[in-house]
């Protein structure tokens, strides 16, 4: 599932994130952003300009709906829902996840074989 018109695997990550995300409730930017950036627990945070870009695309492409909330706040903001379309992305998504959870479970598998004691095990 990597990206389209030359945008590449990362962005298909962020989508994943941002669909599975908007499946459990229809959210606003701002609110979508921190979410993500929670299960992203604190690698590469996702930047305002690259959601709504992310967003943006995401709508053309049929995978999200948008309409504009003007009576939670006295602030108008643009909700974002899934669309049918969205759903089933979200769905094909699992055989990105697994194929890249076996990935990292090799890679880690390899680490843990050649370098055991590595000085930073702290993930980064």
């Amino acid at each position: 599932m990597a990206g389209r018109g030359g945008r590449g695997q990362g962005e298909s990550w962020i989508q994943l994130l941002i669909l599975r995300v908007i499946f459990e409730t229809p959210l606003h930017g701002y609110r979508l952003i921190e979410k993500v950036n929670e299960l992203m627990a604190g690698r590469k945070p996702l930047k305002p300009g690259s959601l709504y870009t992310t967003l943006r695309r995401m709508e053309k492409s049929d995978l999200l709906a948008s309409e504009w909330d003007r009576e939670s706040s006295r602030l108008e903001r643009r909700v974002y829902k899934l669309t049918e379309a969205g759903l089933e992305r979200l769905k094909k998504g699992r055989l990105m996840v697994a194929g890249q959870k076996k990935i990292l479970e090799e890679m880690k598998t390899f680490y843990e074989k050649h370098f055991p004691e590595s000085e930073s095990d702290d993930g980064n």
